[in-house]
């Protein structure tokens, strides 16, 4: 089967809610000496909405250079201005990233109209290769599968898909929709526990955050995807599953799993962006309950 499984990044920061370049550092070396496939740079769980512009490039600039093409590297490139989202990607491509991955406007919802014309646009100044981001909980619509294949097949530009909802069957009419004539489409879950069915129906894994503080696992399960090996599948999943308990120790997930990384002996602080506050002391115990009973 093929299967990659890409680390979505949390960003590192200090005390004042600025990126910490070092920090970030060595969560990529963590990262790439557990077996992970990829990484993607400021997405949901890397805070890309409340970095700054500049922050941002630089993040980008020292991340490539230092990882330095030992894996796949994505850059979320999400703005909300159209000038401003073109500007990024094509700076992150310049610097030598995979592709861009790019969220929709979001806040309002919008019509098909606007959605088409805003990847058009998108795909016509971006020189290189773009990958959408479906998440309707955070846009209020939804990329469709017949949206997808338009888009697809108008731009050779548009490679992929992070398809963040909760429930396969969206994916799975991905699959079924784009790859049947675009077979080199990359169909990305955007949920860990749904890594499994994703390259059993034919997609390409997933981009999914348990694999910032358990890399191994999520390697793990990738490499026995590759060897076809299903009762190893079996047997990675059920972890994952176990994992999953993390989402739920906070209604803010990001500061839980930055814990977590922390916690794996990665050099670090558990700082986000303001307003969101670190992990409490109740949740901390939570985080190690889980790792602890997960052999982490």
């Amino acid at each position: 089967m093929n299967a990659k499984w890409i680390t979505p990044s949390v960003t590192a920061m200090d005390e004042n809610g600025h990126v910490d370049l070092e920090a970030n550092k060595r969560i990529y070396d963590f990262l790439i000496a557990n077996g992970m496939d990829g990484i993607l740079l400021l997405g949901s769980i890397g805070e890309f909405f409340a970095i700054p512009m500049e922050e941002k490039k630089a993040l980008i600039k020292e991340a490539i250079a230092h990882i330095a093409h030992r894996v796949t590297v994505y850059v979320g490139t999400n703005e909300m201005n159209l000038e401003a989202c073109v500007e990024l990607s094509n700076y992150a491509l310049e610097q030598g990233v995979d592709g861009v991955m790019v969220i929709s406007p979001y806040y309002f919802n919008l019509p098909d109209s606007a959605v088409l014309n805003f990847y058009d646009r998108l795909a016509e100044q971006v020189h290189g290769p773009i990958l959408l981001y479906n998440f309707p909980d955070r846009t209020g619509y939804d990329l469709r599968p017949d949206l997808v294949y338009t888009l697809v097949s108008r731009h050779k530009n548009i490679v992929g898909i992070k398809d963040t909802v909760a429930t396969m069957g969206h994916t799975r009419a991905l699959i079924q929709k784009v790859k049947k004539e675009y077979p080199e489409f990359l169909v990305y879950s955007g949920f860990d526990e749904f890594f499994g069915h994703n390259v059993l129906s034919g997609g390409d894994g997933c981009v999914a955050g348990l694999s910032n503080f358990a890399p191994e696992v999520a390697s793990g399960y990738a490499d026995r995807a590759r060897r076809d090996d299903l009762e190893g599948m079996c047997e990675y999943q059920q972890k994952i599953d176990a994992l999953m308990a993390i989402y739920d120790v906070a209604p803010q997930f990001v500061p839980v799993i930055k814990k977590a990384v922390e916690l794996r002996g990665v050099e670090m602080k558990p700082y986000c962006a303001a307003p969101v506050l670190p992990a409490s002391e109740e949740e901390t115990e939570n985080i190690r309950r889980i790792l602890g009973e997960s052999g982490l």
